[in-house]
């Protein structure tokens, strides 16, 4: 196999996972709960806050090496999907947050005593066109009254703040669709329950995601992220960011899929021979293998130039696609290879095999990514 980078950090996040055997996170699955110590441990050891700058009290690492953290927490058999937030978010603040907000929150995030984890910005009515979003946060004095509704926002509940994406100013009053949208950090220890309701929803993963409801919620003005209607501008970075991390996160499961197949074909004997002698086995494998490698690649490609602060849309979106294909091959090629032991709850497949099915629909679906890529990089006429 290829040299890995970042191997120091790796060795780390390995023997931290280490403490966490299959057994506890195949437990954390079937009762639908957080994997409350496992992030609990992340964050003591400071992994959650690699992005934030030494003089915040972070170690200042950039995407790349945010990336392997979160591949390989998938890789040692986790999920990602319960901090992966914490990274993303923390993007957003970082390049676009003033200093006395950088000042307010990033030392405590980075010493463990404050969560970033959740945004929100998909809508029930607009799904993928974030425009077109209705939620409105309108100007009164010193805040802001924000109403509306959001759905799929995740880990509300293990989090305490919450970056936000509103409608500032009305549809019918800008030029363009994505002007007049504004972000806030919203600190949901005030906003539970005074303005914001919370509705948790039961899904294929035990990821813990909820739909929202804002009614009348006062947000101070001084959380309102940079200039008031270039939201949508600013919220780019972070969901370049988001897809650059998701990719990661799939590459981890694809190492994991790979390897749990190979250790099988290996040990599994029928008709007096290992099944993985047979190329029936071993050419799938090795076949998902090398699409994982590949979008390895693409990978590290955008997260340098996130992290060199260049244009990375194409690369961002291309590293999603071709790492979430690439790990839902390598979880079909796993189950295929143990066969019926495969659905098994003790062999962990079926459960990393639903966690990262997921990724061929979220955080941007698939034929998002082809339009994207036809118009921003072929040239091609906007489909939509």
């Amino acid at each position: 196999m290829t040299a890995e980078p970042h191997g120091e950090i790796r060795e780390a996040i390995r023997a931290l996972g280490a403490q966490f055997p299959d057994e506890y996170f195949r437990r954390i699955d079937a009762e639908r709960s957080y994997p409350e110590a496992f992030v609990d441990a992340l964050i003591g050891a400071g992994w959650l806050s690699a992005m934030i700058p030494e003089a915040y009290g972070g170690t200042g690492l950039g995407l790349g090496a945010a990336s392997v953290i979160m591949e390989e927490i998938n890789r040692c058999g986790g999920n990602a999907g319960a901090v992966h937030g914490q990274m993303y978010n923390m993007g957003t603040l970082l390049r676009h947050g003033s200093d006395a907000q950088k000042r307010t929150y990033l030392p405590s995030i980075a010493e463990g005593t404050l969560r970033i984890q959740s945004m929100a910005v998909t809508e029930p009515t607009a799904g993928t066109d974030t425009t077109k979003i209705t939620t409105t946060a309108v100007k009164r004095g010193d805040r802001y009254v924000v109403n509306g509704q959001k759905v799929w926002i995740s880990r509300v509940q293990h989090s305490d703040l919450m970056i936000l994406l509103a409608r500032t100013t009305p549809l019918a009053d800008v030029k363009k669709r994505s002007e007049g949208l504004s972000i806030f950090i919203v600190d949901l220890r005030d906003a539970i329950g005074h303005g914001l309701t919370v509705r948790p929803i039961r899904n294929l993963v035990n990821h813990e995601t909820n739909e929202l409801f804002f009614d009348n919620l006062e947000i101070p003005a001084e959380n309102l992220i940079g200039e008031e209607g270039q939201g949508f501008r600013y919220i780019l970075d972070g969901l370049n960011a988001e897809r650059t991390l998701i990719a990661a996160e799939c590459i981890g499961d694809g190492y994991w899929f790979i390897d749990r197949a190979v250790r099988y074909a290996n040990s599994r004997v029928v008709f007096d021979r290992p099944i993985g002698r047979n190329q029936g086995v071993q050419f799938p494998i090795a076949d998902a293998y090398i699409e994982i490698e590949a979008a390895n690649l693409m990978r590290y490609r955008a997260c340098d130039l996130f992290d060199a602060q260049q244009p990375c849309g194409a690369e961002a979106n291309m590293a999603k696609y071709l790492a979430a294909k690439a790990s839902w091959e390598a979880a079909n090629v796993c189950l295929q290879t143990h066969g019926g032991f495969g659905f098994a709850a003790e062999y962990d497949i079926e459960r990393k095999f639903r966690e990262t099915r997921l990724y061929q629909v979220a955080p941007v679906s698939t034929n998002m990514i082809f339009a994207y890529v036809a118009e921003h990089v072929l040239g091609l006429p906007r489909s939509f």
